[in-house]
């Protein structure tokens, strides 16, 4: 289920909020045409565009976790809610950009268009007649709008972050791997929700911990006691920086390989830390990649949130509702993305 998680944001370029939810919502359930899904200003999104995304996202989905996953429940709903949800937001977000890109004068060139159009047309011929009717008679005219709205909005982002790239040091990117033995301080109720062990519970798992940690002294090995007694998902782990809670990292950080520490209280539970490596390279690398990605999003998302703030949004709340995740095996196609792939990364 994390994976899957994971998955609904392979559409994400800048991890800003879904602009139709919240205080920011306006909704209006009349003055739609048939197929209007939502408006933000001028900008209509239709039922085609939506059933385009959701197919091919579904299809993408129950080819590795299967059909049933749709009825799936998690907190936040069940799993074909979320997608839904999920779809939603990135149509909106699209949208928007590109009438920032419109407000900012940024534009397809002839040479764009032409690739959309024809990354449009290989699209539609993989199409059949069940995956045409199950998109409400998409047409290859909608297939065009959808590439060419992806395209500027990559566009935008690109122009706007430009001039975004930083030098991240290996101290400041540093990953190091860990041994863990965590002892949790709560329980989980009917709901899920952590409820913390009282004080004479929480000082019975202290003590615990604490004699945990004279036997380590006395010459039992760390991982004979972690594969006993470590109550966390993961015994070993690595992280970077601003990644796990301050009293963690301040602990895990000044340790040196092979090193132990003493019993480290956190927020829900104790913890004895093993270094295993102060510094692993390739983790090290990636968090890199990972930390000038993210300043980039924040660059964006600045200038991206406060224009969106100014934009009227209006949703057909009874169109979208009428909108349900259904399986059927007749409706295969899953490539959208990968033709866009294809064309647009040559």
């Amino acid at each position: 289920m994390a994976v899957l998680m994971a998955f609904f944001l392979v559409f994400s370029m800048t991890g800003c909020e879904n602009i139709l939810d919240g205080n920011k919502k306006v909704v209006f359930t009349t003055g739609f045409s048939d197929d209007e899904v939502f408006r933000i200003e001028d900008s209509v999104c239709s039922i085609q565009e939506i059933m385009v995304y959701l197919i091919n996202t579904q299809n993408g989905y129950e080819s590795t976790f299967g059909a049933q996953i749709w009825d799936t429940q998690t907190d936040e709903g069940t799993v074909a809610n979320q997608l839904k949800e999920s779809i939603l937001a990135k149509v909106a977000q699209i949208k928007a950009m590109n009438l920032l890109a419109g407000n900012m004068s940024i534009v397809l060139d002839d040479s764009e268009l032409k690739t959309a159009r024809d990354a449009a047309e290989a699209y539609y011929e993989t199409l059949t007649e069940q995956d045409i009717e199950a998109m409400y008679g998409v047409t290859e005219d909608n297939i065009f709008q959808i590439y060419s709205e992806y395209a500027l909005a990559d566009k935008l982002y690109d122009y706007i972050i430009r001039d975004i790239n930083p030098e991240i040091s290996d101290d400041e990117a540093r990953t190091i791997t860990v041994e863990q033995i965590f002892l949790k301080t709560y329980d989980l109720d009917a709901s899920g929700e952590k409820v913390a062990y009282n004080d004479t519970a929480k000082n019975t798992v202290y003590l615990k911990a604490r004699s945990i940690q004279n036997q380590l002294i006395d010459g039992t090995s760390f991982e004979e006691l972690m594969s006993e007694y470590n109550e966390a998902e993961e015994s070993t782990i690595s992280f970077g920086k601003g990644e796990v809670e301050e009293a963690y990292e301040t602990v895990a950080f000044n340790l040196g390989t092979e090193e132990i520490s003493d019993v480290v209280e956190v927020s829900d539970g104790y913890v004895i830390i093993k270094c295993v490596t102060t510094f692993n390279r390739e983790e090290t690398e990636y968090n890199k990649v990972r930390i000038v990605a993210e300043r980039k999003r924040e660059v964006f998302g600045e200038q991206y949130d406060a224009y969106v703030d100014t934009l009227t949004k209006e949703l057909n709340e009874e169109l979208w509702d009428s909108i349900e995740v259904t399986s059927d095996e007749n409706v295969t196609t899953n490539s959208l993305w990968n033709v866009y792939t294809e064309y647009f990364e040559k």
